[in-house]
């Protein structure tokens, strides 16, 4: 062993020192005067345990010169504590400030002297050689394993400092115990050190670290790839500062080039003294039995082979660094290196800058991260500048103004070590690669960063300039044409080996990258930006080549989406940016939705067209039909109209009545007739176009049965579903037959066949036919293909008309994040699908989700389509429903209003449109309790609606009942019942009696009756169509449960209280069921059982339920709905019942107040809650405060709803009686009187309502001493509730109960005993 040692002095404040120790005698002198110099170094340096441990040294080796025999014998542990002297010398003189890090080590090795001087000193003392004393001296059981003892701690402490240097400066080439060797150049390999201030990248970390320690006996190899400036070194040395102590040996090689590579395996070599060259360290790498590690740093040269510097062993593992995604071939793990996380960069930022990570510096900071897209080397340039300038907060105004020169200079100032600017490192790639290459990038710069595709240049490889006549000529294309050559073979064909050589050239260095899940390039943002400034001539190549791309190929809609960015990047959406392409550009725009930008391209292409044709050229009447059809999109359908008629009538005039264009121009203008609601044109321009169709080319034919279906489909908007269905039926006939069962046309047949059943109510004819469609399209077209998630939709919507709303919502939810995906968040068809995922989530009672995605499908189409677009007024109507809802009447009723000037406006005030916006603005003005306003607006839309669709339209009838509707709830029963069964024949007659309109408009019809106290007429009806509601929907469909509760209610009309319970608990159960404990709907049911159960006498099962509802409705609506105050009003009611009026006072005089500053202090809900609150200070003996309330509330209802509404009598009787509780008799008795005449003029004299009014008068009469008056209409009032209710009904027995005490007053006692009897009999019967 050679023990000569070359002690490499740096310059510092100590001075120039050079020191040597040689093998010779002198070595203890050479020690000792190292030792010295460096303790008085120190002197002059801040590094006072460096001096504390020379101080040491010194002292160890004074002492060991003292020992006189076997001196040798320390001579290889003194050696090893020169080597540590030459690590600490070599870093106080060429790293001054990185000493620091050797603070805790340099006090363990001064300890570790400290013991040593110790035994050093006893050996000094002792007269006896160092042989013949050693247990005596070192207490051990030999003396050579007390030195080796000591050797090996000092060992350690020279592995330790060395490692601590390669975690500094990254890591040298470990592992000699060779002194001489010191000398090889160790920092030939360096790469930069892990970063002071490395933030974030725990994700990646964790996951190298799990590859790493997994366990297995096997070498792993892992790669880190990602574009330059990503931060992959950073993150490799971050991982080895954690890990280092894992392994046995860490070496790095710069695998940049041929000769570092082989610089870096002889360096292997020389540290672990096993030869000099590059197979002498692949040897030892294969063959030595020992967990090291090999760091491969910046592996980017695709042309360089790795495996030939793999180690074909078991043992080791490597980490790659590299650009090139290729290098996962030899890795068993790979990693995207992609931007930072954006806190992570800000607070990256942050540090770097030597600025507080506080809340306003994160926020300026997010911002400038944003901006640099959070590429770790762009943030480290920034936080360098920032650190210079001082400009924090002004940065990002200094980057966008001088972005190219911040990211091409290198900060002078720097904390990871890296070489280059942010712009360099991409330079050097880019010069390495091919010119086909450099320029594929240059035109690829010209796009958008994402979504480029190779079917743009492979389209643009088919353009043929003989089919474009206007288009730009051959010299104009011929750079295009030259760059498409690259990858056409000899025929002239499309080579996408050779697109995928050159795009994978470009991979290589992550200058791009390739998303293999949906076959697209994209381009860092930041690299994007930089090239760009490369291609400036390369901008109207790639124009040319958009141009030529769409002119020769089929775009879908999805894929037209996906060109709008590039569009924008490249023409800026100007029509002037280049007119020769315009005709293309607005085709993208059109099928991309964008009808603005499509109607401003088609209009100056219209306009270019009559200049060089004239108006008369098949070229002139093509644009201008494309024209008419953006103006359409736009929903400016006047404006197409009138287009589409010239179109019509110049090619009728220039190529006859039959000519494919011309009816293709009345198809157009059958469509746009449509949409301004002129259903009865459309459907005359079509049946011509149908006839002819079926003349010319055959019943067969694809053109005749397309224009079958877009008959069917008017018939369908005229409401004449019977008529549509055979059409449509014929329709898929015929295209199974040409085409077969699975080809789209046909598919699309079938799904048009299903909406017509559904129209028709046949839903479980449509559930079928919709399954098959879909599987069709997922077998044939895949999951995400736009024709797939539009039968996926329709799937949903059947489930939801068939009350299967869950079934409904996953499909509604996968047709919206599929959308989303391939669309974008604003296309049209995706704020489709949010609308529908809306609906179906306001059926399921969850109207704050239903808020959330309607408000934004608002935002996007105001955005996009603008405000009087009709699916932004669409959209505008949903929303105010869904506020309807949630009981914010406030909040719907402007943008009702709103949505109808907009539609009188654009549409006029007789399209089915407006008088839908009509409806709608009535049903919250009902919701309002404005009763009058309501009136007038359901009227209107019931004359238009006859006028334009005739009366037997569906749309009609639905006016017709909501008009009846109206009518009942001002009272106007009689005017109410002739338009309701009006509605029930005609839907007989059209749907038949089972379809779902004809059982609905049955179940009003019914209610109406009840309200005419004609209850067994409304039992008949409801217990018809709960049958047959059970038989064609379930017994579990919302409409069912509906239907179920209706008849309830009737049976508790009937005093039939135990046939509504088992009705009640069925009804409660299924809503559980189906739609959770918390649906506005389950609670509606709780909330009626719990009716019964008082009904029933018992009050505290219903108090129970009442308590339960009102926690669920303040939880789920708040505190403030309307619905969580009935149900406060509702267990006020039973709390009274129950006797507790101290109870009911306080939550009665809480809805009161809120009602009044939510609804007004005339709302009907509001004097509903005045009246309540009455009847409780009149329990109370409070009855003056009862009469103040009473009499407000009967003005108040006289005022809104006229002298003869049955609520106006109401009040009118309640007052009545507080008056008699108070002894004002006679003013009780003229009340009562009133309402008694009303009510038999209104309602008849059998209706439960004028009975009561009987009664109650009765009762006065009874006050006043006046029985014979009284017994006349007592025995009147028995009568008839025997005749209508029965025997056995509670209000009969209560006229039982009140004539036998009108007896009794008079005196009858054989009448008393006689009604006894029969009180008794009817009790018992009742029991039984």
């Amino acid at each position: 062993m050679d023990p000569s040692t070359v002690v490499k002095a740096g310059s510092g404040t100590q001075g120039n020192l050079t020191t040597s120790l040689d093998s010779g005698s002198d070595w203890i002198g050479g020690l000792l005067r190292l030792a010295k110099g460096m303790e008085a170094a120190g002197e002059f340096a801040p590094f006072p345990y460096i001096k504390g441990a020379c101080g040491v040294v010194v002292s160890v080796i004074e002492v060991v010169q003292e020992v006189k025999r076997n001196r040798e014998d320390l001579q290889e542990l003194c050696e090893g504590i020169g080597r540590i002297l030459n690590i600490l010398q070599n870093e106080m003189g060429n790293h001054s400030g990185g000493v620091d890090k050797f603070k805790d080590l340099c006090e363990g090795f001064e300890r570790c002297l400290r013991e040593i001087l110790k035994s050093v000193k006893i050996l000094a003392k002792k007269p006896q050689g160092f042989r013949g004393h050693a247990k005596e001296i070192f207490h051990l059981d030999s003396t050579k394993a007390q030195i080796a003892g000591h050797q090996r701690k000092i060992e350690e402490f020279r592995k330790d400092f060395l490692l601590r240097i390669s975690m500094r400066i990254g890591f040298h080439l470990l592992g000699t115990n060779n002194p001489n060797k010191a000398q090889i150049p160790l920092k030939t390999n360096e790469c930069p050190a892990p970063s002071r201030v490395f933030q974030g990248r725990q994700r990646i970390l964790q996951e190298v670290k799990a590859f790493f320690d997994n366990g297995t006996v096997k070498q792993h190899i892992c790669l880190l790839h990602g574009l330059g400036g990503s931060g992959k070194t950073q993150i490799a040395l971050k991982f080895i500062d954690d890990s280092a102590s894992k392994f046995t040996d860490l070496f790095f090689l710069d695998m940049s080039s041929q000769t570092t590579i082989e610089a870096g395996l002889k360096n292997i070599a020389i540290i672990k003294q096993i030869g000099s060259t590059q197979e002498d360290a692949m040897k030892w790498l294969t063959d030595v039995q020992s967990n090291w590690f090999l760091l491969f740093d910046n592996a980017d040269d695709p042309n360089i082979n790795l495996d030939p510097y793999l180690p074909r062993c078991n043992q080791g593992n490597i980490l790659i660094t590299s650009r090139n995604p290729g290098l996962c071939v030899h890795a068993g793990a790979h990693w995207i290196v992609s931007d930072m996380e954006e806190t992570d960069a800000a607070v990256l930022l942050l540090k770097g800058a030597a600025k507080d990570v506080t809340d306003e510096n994160m926020e300026t900071a997010k911002e400038i991260s944003q901006a640099l897209y959070c590429l770790p080397l762009a943030i480290a340039q920034a936080s360098a500048f920032i650190a210079k300038s001082g400009k924090f907060k002004g940065y990002l105004k200094v980057y966008r103004q001088n972005r190219d020169k911040l990211l091409g200079e290198k900060p002078t100032q720097q904390q990871d070590g890296y070489a280059q600017s942010v712009y360099t490192t991409w330079e050097m790639s880019f010069h390495r690669l091919s010119h086909t290459a450099q320029t594929l990038l240059q035109l690829c710069s010209c796009l958008h960063y994402q979504g480029i595709s190779e079917m743009i240049f492979q389209n643009a490889a088919k353009y043929n300039t003989d089919h474009e006549p206007d288009g730009p000529s051959q010299k104009q294309l011929c750079d295009a044409y030259k760059f498409i050559a690259n990858f056409q073979n000899q025929a002239g064909q499309w080579d996408s080996l050779a697109f995928i050589e050159v795009a994978t050239e470009l991979q290589a260095y992550a200058l791009i990258s390739f998303d293999e899940e949906t076959a697209v390039f994209s381009i860092h943002p930041l690299v994007h930006g930089w090239c760009q400034r490369l291609a400036v001539n390369q901008v109207e190549v790639m124009i040319n080549l958009m141009g030529m791309s769409i002119s020769a190929g089929d775009y879908s809609d999805a894929q037209s989406v996906g060109m709008l960015p590039h569009l924008w990047t490249l023409i800026e959406d100007e029509v002037g940016r280049s007119p020769e392409w315009n005709e293309q550009f607005a085709k993208i725009y059109f099928q991309s939705f964008k009808f603005q930008l499509a109607t401003e391209f088609w209009g100056h292409v219209w306009r270019e067209k009559q200049d060089r044709h004239g108006e008369n050229h098949p070229q002139t009447l093509n644009s201008m039909e494309r024209l008419g059809i953006s103006y359409r999109g736009l929903g400016q359908f006047s404006d197409a109209l009138q287009l589409q008629m010239v179109v019509l009538e110049k090619r009728k005039e220039l190529l006859g009545e039959e000519h494919p264009d011309t009816l293709s121009a009345m198809v157009y203008l059958a469509i746009t007739h449509n949409g301004l609601g002129h259903f009865n044109h459309a459907l005359l321009l079509q049946t011509l176009v149908l006839e002819t169709q079926k003349e010319l080319l055959g019943e067969e034919h694809l053109d005749t049965l397309m224009a079958m279906g877009n008959l069917a489909c008017t018939h369908s908007n005229l409401g004449q579903f019977n008529d549509a269905l055979p059409l449509e039926t014929l329709v898929l006939e015929k295209r199974r037959k040409v085409l077969g069962e699975e080809h789209p046309d046909t598919l699309m047949a079938m799904g048009n066949l299903a909406c017509t059943h559904s129209h028709l109510g046949q839903f479980n004819h449509a559930l079928p036919l919709e399954t098959l469609v879909l599987e069709k399209q997922k077998k044939l077209l895949g999951e995400e293909h736009p024709d797939t998630l539009w039968a996926m939709g329709n799937l949903a919507i059947t489930h939801k008309e068939l009350g299967e709303f869950n079934d409904a919502l996953p499909l509604h939810t996968l047709v919206l994040e599929k959308r989303k995906k391939l669309l974008g968040e604003e296309h049209p068809d995706t704020l489709w699908a949010m609308g529908n995922l809306a609906i179906t989530h306001k059926e399921l009672g969850q109207f704050n989700d239903a808020l959330l995605l309607e408000t934004f499908v608002l935002g996007k189409r105001k955005k996009l389509l603008g405000e009087e677009h009709p699916d932004t007024l669409s959209a505008m109507g949903n929303l105010a429903i869904t506020h309807k809802e949630l009981g914010e009447f406030n909040d719907a009723l402007p943008l009702h209003t709103l949505v109808l000037e907009k539609r009188k406006k654009l549409l006029g005030e007789e399209h089915p449109d407006t008088l839908s916006a009509m409806g709608n603005l009535a049903n919250i003005y009902m919701a309002l309790g404005e009763f009058n306003d309501a009136l007038p607006l359901h009227t209107l839309v019931l004359e238009k609606r006859k006028k334009l669709l005739g009366e037997e339209h569906p749309d009609t009838l639905w006016a017709m009942g909501n008009l009846a509707i109206t009518h009942k709830e001002l009272g106007e029963f009689n005017d109410a019942l002739p338009l309701h069964t009006l509605v029930l024949e005609k839907r007989k007659k059209l749907l038949g009696e089972e379809h779902p309109d004809t059982l609905w408009a049955m179940g009003n019809l019914a209610i109406t009756h009840r309200k005419l106290g004609e209850f067994n007429d409304a039992l008949l009806l409801e217990t018809f169509v709960l049958e047959k509601q059970k038989k064609l929907l379930g017994e579990e469909h919302p409409d069912t449960l509906r239907a179920m509760g209706n008849l309830a209610i009737t049976h508790k009309e009937l005093g039939e209280f135990k046939d509504a319970l088992l009705l009640e608990v069925l009804v409660l159960e299924k809503r559980k069921k189906l739609l959770g404990e918390e649906h506005p709907e389950t609670l509606r049911a709780m909330g009626n059982l719990a009716g019964t159960h008082s009904n029933l006498g018992q009050f505290n099962d219903g108090l129970a339920l009442e308590v339960l509802v009102l926690e669920k409705r303040r939880k789920v609506l708040g505190e403030e709905h309307p619905e969580t105050l009935r149900a406060m009003g509702n267990l006020a009611v039973t709390h009274s019942k129950l006797g507790k009026f101290n109870d009911a006072l306080p939550l009665q005089t809480l809805v009161l107040e809120k009602r009044k500053k939510l609804l007004g202090e005339e709302h009907p809900d509001t004097l509903g809650a005045m009246g309540n609150l009455a009847v409780t200070h009149t329990e109370l003996g409070e009855f003056n405060d009862a009469l103040l309330l009473e009499v407000l509330v009967l003005e108040k209802r006289k005022k809104l709803l006229g002298e003869e509404h049955p609520e106006t009598l109401r009040a009118m009787g309640n007052l009545a009686g507080t008056h008699s509780n108070l002894g004002q008799f006679n003013d009780g008795l003229a009340l009562e009187v009133l309402v008694l005449e009303k009510r038999r003029k209104v309602l008849g004299e059998e209706h439960p309502d004028t009975l009561s009014a009987m009664g109650n008068l009765a009762i006065t009469h009874k006050e006043r001493g006046e029985f014979n008056d009284a017994l006349l209409l007592e025995v009147l009032v028995l009568e008839k509730r025997k005749k209508l209710l029965g025997e056995e009904h509670p209000d009969t027995l209560q006229a039982m109960k009140n004539l036998i005490n009108t007896y009794k007053g008079l005196g009858k006692v054989e009448e008393v005993d006689a009604l006894n009897i029969q009180l008794e009999h009817a009790r018992r019967t009742k029991d039984q």
